[in-house]
């Protein structure tokens, strides 16, 4: 996908920036990813959406794959060589595949492919001229298939819900009292309007707990957005 260069590039990628992409065509083209390589034992993201955000609660895409059995690590903000590997390979593509050269976006897609397959079968990058493919054969066989059916078996709410509850919301209480949790608000208290409060998920229970400054409960409630149904659908807005 291009997201620079020249005002055509809008015609390859009519969204302009990836963090405009709903993340449903994210996770589509993950699980088509995952069908062919198999599932990665985990993914190195940026924090921009769909992966990441500002927010101190994670993504529903984030949820859906640690709930896949896929580790999320989240780089550090403006720390691109964290990534270098990827950073490279992608000027390298865009150097190879000479986008400005395509007339649509299938052209395009028809050159990465191509480029792709030669980095990885015919280049000679590796010692005594091999091939990566030729060098590492065993990178080619699929370690841990993925299926629709796969996950529709095995996906597990339980390692979403053991991440989730690594993390604490920190939120004021509303004029009315309440704080919003994802797509939904919870009530505290009137006698806690203005205050500072910390919300972070009982995973055995399913409640958000929620306390004051010097830890102490103030009130819980059933974590009810956070659904086995839901989270596999994508069906969670921060």
């Amino acid at each position: 996908m291009i997201t620079r260069g020249p005002s055509w590039a809008r015609g390859f990628f009519p969204q302009g920036y990836f963090t405009q992409v709903p993340a449903p065509e994210v996770q589509d083209e993950l699980r088509q990813r995952f069908g062919h390589w198999g599932r990665p034992g985990w993914v190195r993201v940026d924090n921009g959406y769909p992966w990441g955000n500002f927010n101190d609660l994670p993504t529903v895409l984030a949820l859906w794959l640690v709930g896949a059995g896929v580790q999320v690590h989240w780089n550090e903000p403006r720390r691109p060589q964290q990534n270098a590997k990827v950073e490279r390979s992608q000027g390298t593509g865009w150097r190879w595949a000479e986008p400005w050269l395509c007339p649509d976006a299938a052209a395009l897609q028809a050159r990465f492919d191509r480029e792709d397959r030669v980095q990885r079968e015919l280049y000679p990058s590796q010692p005594g001229g091999q091939s990566r493919l030729a060098a590492y054969p065993a990178l080619a066989q699929v370690r841990q298939p993925y299926t629709r059916t796969w996950e529709q078996r095995h996906w597990d709410l339980q390692r979403a819900l053991a991440h989730l509850a690594e993390y604490q919301a920190v939120r004021k209480v509303s004029a009315g009292g309440h704080v919003g949790i994802y797509d939904t608000t919870y009530y505290v208290g009137r006698a806690y309007v203005g205050e500072t409060v910390y919300v972070q998920l009982n995973p055995d229970t399913r409640e958000w707990v929620i306390s004051d400054a010097q830890d102490r409960e103030l009130r819980k409630h059933a974590a009810e957005q956070i659904t086995r149904a839901r989270l596999l659908a994508l069906n969670l807005a921060l």
